[in-house]
């Protein structure tokens, strides 16, 4: 099916549109949570000066542009690093796909099932950019939730705003125009700032295109396009390969969603649950740990750039923080990653003890990211070794939907009162059945 036709005439089948349901579910959670967070606030602060609009930006008493709640929404829901991944794309789908649908639905007065349609088609296409570009592009330095998150952002929106194929092509090469995102700024505020952007360029590019405005549309896989700009794995022009499928095989049930249960980076997560269950299992303190060693694949240490993190952004992408924070505190929650728990002395003693290397041993054909062999020894002379091919919340280990439920209170009683946060949950979980989006929207307000 040509990429067009297929954002516009995909009919996702249930379960696609299930795996959708749980993950919008999931992403206004952290969206709840992420929107009092430094960056979310920032955002906040600069589109209120444009004034208010059609759109809600969720946790803040605020109305915008479709395109600047997309961006706050984006933003906040990419603030704590607690959002989905997707190992294909090596992305976070959810928050710029349900930042830019939310909006985009308000906008055009759509219900949740062409919500949730719209989402698996910005999911697929991402996927498929990401068969095509990684693990190339990603290794280059792009941040792929911005790059092809931009492109699957417009391809969502395109979707609810009822463009037709003509214009749909122009959209996405609008779109490519608009990707960026740059890994250099992982432990950042700009790195949840790049799902803003994305959400946010999905929407204009949409829009843009709706109102006639055209592109080349060799912009995606013209010598000087998106593609080859980028770095793409494959050729350009054998992109046909991993888009023939389309409407056939469906990567949102294929390679599944992460849901982290974890607010730290995905990459972090494999090492958590072994070091986690070490300490459950064996039962030692952190002041009894003389070494922890953890082995890692290629990609890992181009994604987890600090070791000494100065803060609790950059402490997100520290494995020695991390591990040192699983060994200390024996969990690792959103309050684990606040500026001060970067200076308790028990931490700073614990993660100089804490050393990553590339295991060439492990599978090189398991995704990025998702591997870890780890090593604690002991100052009573005991090795305790364990391996991990990903980790809890995984396609293969889902989270259970009350552990779903539980992680959206805690997130959702961050911006909203106790009964609002319940309200809020079950008007999420009914999603599908809601005819106006605008009545979900409006019980995520404060």
């Amino acid at each position: 099916m040509n990429i067009a036709n297929f954002i516009v005439d995909a009919e996702p089948p249930p379960a696609a549109r299930a795996a959708a349901a749980r993950a919008v579910l999931d992403t206004i959670g952290v969206t709840l949570a992420g929107a009092s967070e430094p960056a979310a606030r920032s955002v906040q602060h600069v589109i209120a000066a444009d004034g208010s609009g059609p759109c809600r930006v969720l946790g803040a008493a605020m109305t915008a542009s479709a395109a600047n709640a997309a961006l706050a929404n984006g933003t906040a829901a990419h603030a704590l690093d607690f959002d989905d991944m997707c190992f294909v794309s090596l992305a976070h789908p959810s928050a710029p796909l349900v930042a830019c649908a939310l909006a985009a639905a308000e906008l055009a007065g759509a219900g949740g099932r062409a919500l949730l349609d719209a989402y698996v088609v910005g999911f697929e296409i991402e996927g498929r950019f990401g068969r095509a570009m990684n693990p190339r592009h990603y290794q280059k330095g792009w941040h792929c939730t911005s790059t092809i998150g931009t492109l699957g952002a417009a391809a969502a929106a395109a979707r609810l705003l009822g463009l037709d194929a003509a214009a749909v092509r122009h959209a996405l090469c609008i779109a490519a125009s608009e990707a960026s995102g740059l890994k250099d700024n992982f432990g950042s505020m700009v790195k949840p700032l790049h799902a803003g952007l994305a959400a946010r360029n999905g929407v204009l590019a949409a829009r843009l295109a709706q109102e006639g405005l055209t592109a080349n549309l060799d912009a995606i896989q013209g010598s000087q396009g998106f593609l080859a700009a980028m770095d793409s794995e494959r050729d350009p022009k054998d992109l046909h390969q991993v888009l023939d499928d389309l409407g056939g095989r469906w990567e949102i049930l294929d390679t599944g969603i992460t849901v982290k249960l974890y607010p730290s980076c995905a990459a972090t997560h494999p090492a958590l649950d072994v070091l986690l269950d070490l300490k459950r299992q064996e039962v030692f303190d952190a002041d009894q740990v003389q070494a922890i060693e953890i082995g890692v694949d290629a990609v890992t240490p181009t994604v987890l750039i600090h070791s000494r993190p100065a803060d609790g952004l950059q402490a997100k992408f520290s494995m020695p923080f991390c591990a040192a924070a699983a060994i200390v505190y024996g969990r690792v929650g959103i309050e684990t990653f606040e500026d001060w728990q970067v200076r308790d002395p028990a931490i700073v003693s614990s993660l100089k003890r804490v050393t990553m290397c590339v295991d060439s041993t492990l599978d090189a054909a398991a995704p990025p990211l998702t591997q870890a062999r780890v090593t604690v020894r002991l100052q009573d002379g005991r090795v305790l070794r364990a391996s991990a091919n990903g980790a809890r919340g995984y396609p293969e280990r889902p989270a259970a939907d009350e552990e779903l439920a539980a992680k959206f209170m805690s997130c959702a009683i961050r911006a909203l009162p106790q009964s609002r946060a319940e309200d809020a949950l079950a008007a999420v979980r009914a999603i599908e059945s809601n005819e106006d989006i605008r009545t979900v929207t409006e019980a995520l307000w404060p």
